[in-house]
């Protein structure tokens, strides 16, 4: 082919009319699913492109570029679903306030479609269900597009000690946004690391004990552990079902209150929710700048930590608060009798690891694959690639351990949610008086080592109100050396609106956009 001058070309420039040039694509980056909702009802931006700009940003960020790790796949179906939804919009029918909104799932909670639901193991990779979680079908009825799944600790953590959080087998290792080579805590690794890095405005995580708050005070997002039972777990990978529970990685409060308000509600098939249709509410009619006017918060001073970067942020946390209205009550020895406490629980995960393992494998649509947990253990043996990094100690533990009827686990099981419950949350709170409990969710980023596992020394808020079952809000709460910490908030057993409505949130903005770094700010 002939090539044209550079002097040649310059001239049929200046002589050919303008071209149009297509306006720029707008910007997700930061933007909260209030925020894309309120473009979306304005006719700035329309929801099958909303999912587009998604799935661009996945592919550019996620898989190419700083390469998080955080999704493992996307529906081939979304910009099908999303073209329904805008459809709708543009015909009056509104479903509600996450109509036409992205929302990423963990990879333990199953959705329909040619997506498998894995847990980040190799032995359900191909566990195609077509069934949706009950809090999938309730995203879905309220117009969220169900985007893909996200990376995981495998096994949602309970495989080893020794392991990495946010690795899995299905997926390797998730990366922090803002800093690439530092951990994001876990499970809901890829969950809380997608919503930061603005590969979805929403995303579902699940906890057991701070597999939510942990990965988003770690990735510097909300997160929000509701009540136990106030959410259905009916088809999801399970721990414990005395504290298992799903819950929103959000941007905002407000956005966790919207999806709250969705997936929220009782299924017949998880008898631990009987009372969540009595109890749910909308989420976002409570939420104020003032909702924090003439409480009482406790403050778990001995569960901070003693760096005094840390303090300093944690003090100056509780300073906006009592700016806010709030009076900070001190409390200085909230571990007292409760020695026992972690005995207790692990005595439970373990024995409850087993026993709904099995009822989980047991109900799987597919005829082969593993049906207990030593179906597990057997296939971890035989497949070098689940071993690679860390053992399955815990796995082989929970094996030897009696049924749900054994002494061991009962007493066990009453001791942790007496200790962690009415000896614990609910006496702290009436002893001093206060409405809610303040505590720091983590410590900063550690670096992540495949090799030698985890090596987290921060403070952590989430026992109690895990093992109680008790909602369990956090919220960014500034950095140390570019590095998240979230300030937590704890209320008693079905407080999960006043909990939501702290209201510290939307007064602070202390969430910062990531950096995709390596190393930590200078």
């Amino acid at each position: 082919m002939q090539k044209i001058s550079l002097l040649a070309a310059s001239a049929l420039l200046t002589i050919a009319p303008a071209i149009a040039m297509p306006p720029p694509l707008p910007p997700v980056e930061g933007k909260d699913a209030a925020t894309l909702q309120t473009e979306m009802t304005s006719g700035t931006l329309y929801d099958s492109l909303l999912t587009t700009l998604y799935l661009d940003r996945i592919s550019k960020i996620d898989d190419h570029g700083p390469e998080l790790n955080a999704v493992i796949a996307t529906f081939p179906s979304v910009e099908r679903e999303a073209k329904l939804l805008y459809g709708e919009r543009h015909s009056g029918k509104l479903r509600g306030l996450l109509h036409g909104i992205p929302i990423l799932l963990k990879d333990n909670i199953e959705a329909k479609g040619a997506l498998p639901t894995t847990a980040g193991s190799l032995a359900l990779k191909d566990n195609i269900t077509n069934r949706d979680a009950p809090l999938v079908a309730r995203l879905r009825d309220a117009g969220a597009v169900i985007l893909g799944k996200t990376n995981l600790s495998e096994w949602a953590n309970i495989r080893s000690n020794n392991s990495t959080s946010g690795w899995s087998a299905v997926g390797g290792l998730t990366k922090n946004p803002h800093a690439l080579d530092r951990n994001t805590c876990g499970s809901s690794a890829g969950s809380a690391a997608a919503v930061a890095a603005s590969l979805a405005p929403l995303a579902i995580g699940t906890e057991t004990d701070g597999s939510i708050t942990c990965p988003a005070g770690v990735n510097g997002i909300v997160g929000f552990k509701p009540t136990v039972g106030l959410v259905s777990r009916t088809h999801i990978v399970p721990i414990s079902h005395s504290q298992d529970t799903a819950g929103p990685m959000t941007l905002t409060v407000r956005d966790a209150a919207a999806v709250m308000t969705v997936i929220a509600g009782s299924d017949p098939a998880d008898p631990a929710t009987a009372e969540a249709d009595a109890r749910k509410v909308d989420y976002t009619a409570a939420l104020s700048p003032d909702a924090l006017k003439g409480k009482r918060i406790g403050v778990l001073r001995d569960r901070i930590g003693d760096r005094a970067d840390i303090t300093a942020l944690f003090d100056a946390a509780l300073k906006q608060m009592t700016d806010l209205g709030a009076t900070v009550v001190e409390i200085a020895d909230s571990r007292k009798g409760l020695e026992e406490l972690g005995a207790a629980e692990f005595e439970v995960l373990m024995a409850e690891l087993k026993a709904d393992m099995a009822t989980y494998l047991a109900g799987l649509p597919a005829k082969d694959g593993p049906k207990t947990l030593a179906d597990l253990i057997a296939f971890n043996k035989a497949n070098p690639a689940e071993l690679k990094w860390f053992d399955q100690s815990l796995f082989e533990l929970a094996e030897s351990k009696g049924g749900l009827d054994s002494p061991a686990y009962v007493t066990a099981r009453d001791k942790a949610a007496r200790l962690a419950g009415p000896e614990g949350i609910d006496r702290l709170m009436k002893e001093h008086d206060v409405d809610v409990l303040v505590g720091v969710t983590n410590g900063p980023a550690w670096t992540s080592d495949l090799v030698n596992g985890d090596h987290y020394t921060g403070p952590s808020a989430s026992q109690l109100p895990a093992v109680a079952g008790y909602p369990h809000l956090t919220v960014p709460m500034g950095q140390v050396q570019g590095l998240p910490i979230g300030v937590s908030f704890i209320g008693g057993k079905w407080t999960d609106a006043d909990v939501l409505a702290a209201g510290y949130e939307q007064a602070s903005r202390k969430r910062v956009v990531p950096t995709y770094r390596v190393g930590v700010a200078p």
